[in-house]
């Protein structure tokens, strides 16, 4: 089944899986900002490549499908709650306005809660989680309970990519504050803060 780019976040633990049928050149890589998708090729789409983890501080992290993750980690250094920010940033910059309106999807992992968001073409949801949950840009676009045990920033880069959905690309985690990229056939790079 193919449920396009998604993501499972819990209290401390957040992983993030780039999975595309139309651009499987790209990577996540480590940025000065946390870790972005990038392509190997250069693309006319605004959708192709984004930040995709960004670290807020005190141990909060935001993970997303676009370019939403920026503003959700700039209104939480203000000082909005987790919700807040991704309600707004979501409301704000609506779902894709490509060829399938693929919803935007975001989670917020902080060492004692989690929030997960969507905004579809007909629905915004953000809910505090206290379990692994997943919410998809197809088929899972409302949260959803999901098992997913892991140890490490890297285990959850690695199970999130393993996880038995089609067209897997690339994926990121944190976990504990440390983060990991895993891009497949044996790319990995190190874990990082």
């Amino acid at each position: 089944m193919y449920v396009g780019r998604f993501l499972v976040v819990a209290p401390d633990m957040g992983a993030y899986r780039v999975s595309s049928r139309s651009f499987p050149d790209r990577v996540a890589r480590d940025t000065d900002e946390g870790i972005a998708v990038v392509p190997e090729e250069e693309y006319d789409n605004p959708y192709v490549s984004y930040n995709c983890l960004r670290h807020v501080g005190d141990g909060v992290t935001v993970l997303g499908n676009g370019t939403h993750v920026d503003p959700v980690t700039e209104k939480m250094r203000t000082g909005y709650p987790a919700r807040d920010a991704l309600t707004l940033a979501l409301l704000t910059l609506d779902y894709e306005k490509d060829d399938y309106d693929t919803p935007r999807i975001a989670g917020v992992v902080a060492p004692e809660e989690a929030y997960v968001g969507t905004v579809t073409r007909d629905s915004v949801v953000v809910e505090r989680v206290e379990e692994p949950t997943m919410v998809a840009t197809y088929e899972v676009q409302k949260p959803e309970r999901v098992e997913f045990e892991v140890s490490s920033a890297e285990e959850a880069a690695r199970t999130v990519y393993g996880m038995e959905y089609e067209h897997p690309v690339a994926a990121c985690a944190v976990y504990g504050g440390e983060t990991a990229v895993y891009n497949g056939d044996g790319e990995d790079e190190n874990e990082g803060e």
